[in-house]
């Protein structure tokens, strides 16, 4: 079959859209009011610190990616080699750029939405979130865009079969960036927030981004390096990954649709650029006392019919075999995947907004103590995982049924197709994201400028609606990790197969009596516990060096309780970016050398056991952190709102110690477990041919 013309030209239709977009955004946050000098001077200080830390921690990073490039042109002979390495280095340096740029927008957004906090809830929501958008829409169509560029620089439009394995380094690139700065920012986000917290809260009973703390603007700095730059980089890997997984599946169907079924990923991303861009146009609140949450969801809401709307053509259009193929179960495994995706983002915010019973139920167990509260966190996040696993597995189960109906064969095609559905809104949901630290930002520029009560307020709410939708985000990343997984694991197959030389539907065994799949399997589980336990101890080795030295200045700088006396903010920033970088090399080289080393030693089976049950556990082990940390935060968020006896109270003390527990599950292992399954995939798939 030919190419589908006016379905290809939605990629770069989509691309100068999100452009202008983009631009209409900026200048719409830029021209805002920057508010009064001390304001000015507090978000200054923060964006400073910011760009230090990401400036020194991409140099690691880049170190680190040319190493990695070099060994990967001497191992993969030939051609091949130099495809894999410059594919790598430009997934890389994308990831890179995709991480600044969260970074970037987040510090120039929350000064002015601090400002706007002044006038109104409205224009307070509609510059975090518009702030929050131009990352997402940056985001993801750098993935979109950079995908596209480099399959038809690697022969695309003469050897279309061929070149989406050639590209599969552009994914490992990314994913290897996004591991590192998702778990580098993660650390240095949690040490700070933990320091602050328990030495200024606890300790010193002052409020939080209370400017006699000096910790305060290393806790500031850390929203954007973790929750905006680590997870720009995170969706802009799991973009490009799922992107490049499906296409591959697609060779095998090359005969049905030609080239049609290979681009189909990229065609359908450019439609949910588009209907993100409607949606993120529409978010508003329409009075002062709605729930920002209720403007977000009616945003998503648009978006998500778009996006079903737009799907219904594409699959019409790109996969209907030229009239062979009864398209419309592709169509239904799209649906599949964007109600999946709906359904997570729900479940999410049920576990985790303070509207509903598990946030409130820690909240409640806080007045009874510390041990309660963690008691209460603890279960609410095994708890959480429940309606995620059942809700990915039927996903895969109805899109794989639906794709065998539509052609034999088709079954793990349906799969992909449900994977486009599922993260054709990830620009939204990824503006939604970075709205949340901007809206932390701006409650902390407001606190530390002694703005009226009123503007703290309408801050604080925006927070508590920040808080969800960062952990919202975080469910939505998992699943489509766990979608992007299965599809990248097949992708693998297929590769193990074709080098091989077996045919495409012949089996590929794993026989689980063998020893050596056994220990493969075991090993893929027991990596992701170790690394959890790598990262959550780096943020508790970095966090007692802030605790320290925000103890000592409490002593011996004069004046900072009576608020006469400046802290010395720039020495918690120094102390934890050097922290920061120092602890996360070691955890992600584990992650990177590990699945080379089973594959390798214990070849192609055990690989696929390691990353089948690393996968598993990966996924759930995340959903647990993230959401039972997400629920922590939101507890204590209850219960200073004046609940259980406010501010001050022992409940909050004991929802504090929570909170801090929940802080480096939810902000730096959890999270970069998404990025971890992900990356276990990218690996084995560019390296197969070693495990044969």
């Amino acid at each position: 079959m030919q190419p589908h013309m006016g379905m290809l030209a939605l990629i770069p239709t989509a691309g100068v859209a999100a452009l202008i977009t983009s631009i209409y955004l900026i200048l719409y946050v830029v021209r805002q009011p920057k508010g009064d000098e001390k304001m000015q001077e507090i978000a200054g200080a923060i964006r400073e610190g910011a760009l230090a830390f990401l400036s020194r921690q991409y140099r690691t990073i880049g170190i680190l990616a040319v190493v990695v490039a070099l060994i990967l042109l001497v191992a993969v002979r030939g051609p091949q080699g130099w495809h894999t390495a410059i594919a790598f280095l430009t997934g890389a340096l994308a990831s890179a750029i995709s991480g600044y740029i969260g970074m970037y927008t987040a510090v120039t957004a929350n000064l002015r939405a601090a400002a706007a906090a002044r006038r109104s809830l409205n224009d307070a929501l509609r510059v975090a979130f518009r702030g929050g958008a131009i990352t997402g829409l940056a985001v993801t169509t750098l993935s979109l865009l950079g995908v596209t560029a480099i399959f038809y620089a690697y022969g695309g439009a003469s050897h279309p079969q061929e070149a989406p394995l050639l590209i599969v380094g552009f994914g490992f690139g990314a994913s290897f960036v996004a591991l590192f700065a998702q778990l580098g920012g993660g650390i240095y986000t949690k040490a700070a927030d933990v320091g602050a917290d328990l030495v200024g809260k606890v300790e010193a009973g002052i409020p939080e981004d209370d400017p006699r703390n000096p910790a305060v603007v290393a806790d500031l700095v850390g929203d954007n390096v973790g929750d905006c730059a680590g997870r720009g980089a995170d969706l802009f890997e799991s973009t490009a990954a799922e992107n490049i997984g499906a296409m591959i599946l697609g060779i095998a169907l090359f005969p049905i649709f030609g080239v049609n079924g290979i681009l189909f990923p990229l065609v359908a991303r450019s439609v949910g650029v588009i209907a993100s861009i409607l949606g993120i146009l529409s978010v508003r609140v329409r009075r002062d006392d709605e729930p920002p949450m209720n403007a977000l969801n009616r945003g998503y809401l648009v978006t998500i019919i778009l996006v079903a709307i737009g799907l219904f053509f594409v699959t019409r259009e790109m996969l209907n075999g030229g009239g062979k193929v009864d398209y419309l179960y592709f169509y239904g495994a799209a649906l599949v995947g964007v109600l999946t995706s709906y359904i997570f983002v729900w479940t999410t915010q049920y576990y985790t907004e303070y509207r509903y019973r598990p946030v409130r139920e820690i909240a409640q167990a806080s007045t009874t103590g510390p041990a309660t509260n963690i008691i209460a966190g603890v279960s609410v996040g095994f708890e959480s995982t429940a309606i995620p696993v059942v809700v990915m597995s039927a996903a895969i189960l109805a899109a794989y049924w639906l794709g065998s109906m539509a052609l034999p064969g088709g079954g793990l095609y349906g799969t992909a197709v449900a994977t486009m559905g599922m993260l054709s809104t990830v620009a939204y949901v990824l503006a939604m994201d970075t709205y949340g630290p901007i809206t932390d930002n701006a409650g902390g520029i407001t606190e530390m400028s002694g703005a009226p009560e009123e503007a703290r307020e309408r801050t604080d709410r925006l927070d508590a609606s920040g808080n969800t939708t960062k952990a919202l985000t975080k469910g939505y990343a998992v699943g489509s990790a766990a979608l992007a997984a299965f599809l990248l694991f097949s992708a693998y197959i297929d590769e193990v197969k074709h080098l091989l030389g077996l045919a495409p539907d012949h089996p590929f065994p794993i026989d689980i009596g063998q020893p050596k799949v056994f220990v493969g399997a075991f090993i893929g589980a027991m990596l992701v516990l170790l690394f959890s336990s790598t990262a959550i101890r780096a943020v508790g080795r970095a966090a007692q060096v802030v605790i320290q030295e925000v103890r000592r200045q409490f002593r011996e700088v004069p004046g900072i309780m009576e608020g006469t006396g400046r802290p010395e903010y720039g020495k918690c920033v120094d102390i934890v970016t050097v922290g920061a970088l120092k602890q996360m090399v070691i955890p992600g080289l584990v992650v990177v050398v590990t699945p080379v080393l089973v594959g390798a030693i214990l070849k192609a089976e055990a690989a696929a056991a390691f990353l089948m049950i690393g996968t598993i556990v990966g996924v759930i082990m995340a959903l647990f952190l993230n959401n039972g940390g997400g629920a922590w935060d939101n507890a204590k968020k209850f219960i200073e709102a004046g609940n259980l006896g406010g501010k001050g109270s022992d409940s909050h003390k004991a929802a504090v110690v929570g909170d801090t527990v929940g802080d480096p599950f939810k902000d730096t292992a959890g999270p970069s477990l998404h990025v971890l399954v992900k990356l276990l995939s990218t690996i084995t798939l560019v390296l197969a041919w070693l495990f044969i």
